[in-house]
């Protein structure tokens, strides 16, 4: 069990140094990379060939879907035996 002057005291080393790391880091030069200079362009395709690869396999595959019936079943005679 840890003291409650010792638990205090590491809470706010943790909290210091993480401080100190983040302002550390917001002061340095922050140079583009791959995903900041393509990342959109690179979402944006991949996005664009799911969506195109889904729409030819679902109008290509010959699959009827059958999404609805109207015009395609007629009534039968009711048969009261």
């Amino acid at each position: 069990m840890m003291f409650p002057l010792a638990r205090n005291a590491l809470r706010s080393l943790k909290s210091l140094s993480i401080q100190q790391i983040r302002a550390r880091q917001s002061h340095r030069k922050h140079s583009p990379d791959f995903h900041d200079k393509y990342g959109n362009a690179v979402l944006a395709g991949g996005a664009t060939f799911c969506v195109v690869a889904w729409i030819f396999a679902t109008t290509q595959s010959g699959v009827e879907w059958n999404l609805s019936p109207v015009g395609r079943v007629t009534p039968q005679k009711w048969n009261d035996e």
